[in-house]
C-alpha cells in the first residue's frame, strides 16, 4: 500500500480526520475523529486496565496522526499515579506539515499543544521522555516485519479496515501480539467483524463485544 495524496476532511464532532482517495478510506470515523479514539481506545482501553495498573506498556498499530497517543497522554493528567511507556508502529509517517493542519488541540491548553508537536517532532526509533509519566518509541514499521516487542499491556488496534488493509488483520499479526502481550493485558479494536474476531480467540485472546462509538454498532476488547 502506498499513500500518496491526503486530503483533510471535518468530522461530525468537529475534529478533522484525513481521506485516503486511493483507498476510499478515513484515519479515523467520518462521525467524529475525537469521539471515536476516546471511545474506543482511551475508556475501552486505557481507562479499563489504569483501574487495575498504573504503569503500563502500550502497543498501538497505526501511529497515523498521532491522535490515539494525544488523548492518552492528555489521559495522564486525570491520574497522577499513572505512567505510560507507549510504542507505536507506523510505515508510513505522515509529513509534519500536514499534522499541524489538524484541529485536535484547538481547545485545549498551550502544554497540550506544546506537547502534541514533541511526539510528532520526536525522532523515529528512539524513546522519547515527552513528560514525567509518558514516553514514546515510534518505529517506522508494521507486524508483517520481524520487530522485537517489548512485553506490553495494553493494544491499540488502529489499523485501516480489514478489507483496505487485510495483511494486518491476519490471524499470524493477533498470535504475534499475543505473545508479546503481559497476562491480564487488553487489546481494543474499533472494528467488530465475526471473522477477527475469532482469529483472535484462536490466536488466545478472549474477546468480547462492546458498544461501539458513534456510527458504529459494536467494537471488540481482548484480553489475554
Amino acid at each position: 500500500m502506498d499513500i500518496k495524496e491526503l486530503k483533510i476532511k471535518k468530522t461530525e464532532d468537529g475534529s478533522a480526520t484525513l481521506f485516503v482517495p486511493e483507498l476510499n478510506e478515513h484515519y479515523h470515523s467520518y462521525k467524529g475523529a475525537v469521539r471515536e479514539s476516546l471511545h474506543v481506545f482511551i475508556q475501552a482501553g486505557l481507562e479499563e486496565l489504569s483501574r487495575a495498573r498504573k504503569n503500563i506498556r502500550i502497543l498501538e498499530i497505526g501511529f497515523g496522526t498521532g491522535l490515539n497517543a494525544l488523548l492518552t497522554l492528555d489521559y495522564t493528567y486525570s491520574d497522577p499515579e499513572l505512567k505510560v511507556h507507549y510504542t507505536t508502529l507506523e510505515k508510513y509517517p505522515l509529513d509534519l506539515n500536514l499534522i499541524i493542519q489538524l484541529n485536535y488541540t484547538v481547545h485545549s491548553n498551550n502544554t497540550i499543544r506544546e506537547l502534541f508537536s514533541d511526539i510528532h517532532q520526536a525522532p523515529w526509533n528512539l524513546v522519547s521522555e515527552i513528560t514525567d509519566r509518558f514516553s514514546i518509541l515510534k518505529l517506522e514499521a508494521d507486524l508483517t516485519q520481524e520487530i522485537d516487542l517489548e512485553n506490553c499491556d495494553l493494544v491499540y488496534f488502529d489499523a485501516f479496515a480489514p478489507e483496505k488493509q487485510p495483511e494486518m488483520w491476519d490471524e499470524a499479526i493477533f498470535e504475534t501480539i499475543y505473545g508479546a502481550m503481559n497476562k491480564g493485558g487488553i487489546l481494543v479494536t474499533y472494528c467488530a467483524k465475526g471473522e477477527v474476531r475469532r482469529r483472535m480467540q484462536r490466536a488466545g485472546f478472549n474477546v468480547e463485544r462492546l458498544p461501539g462509538p458513534p456510527g458504529k454498532r459494536e467494537m471488540l476488547r481482548a484480553r489475554k
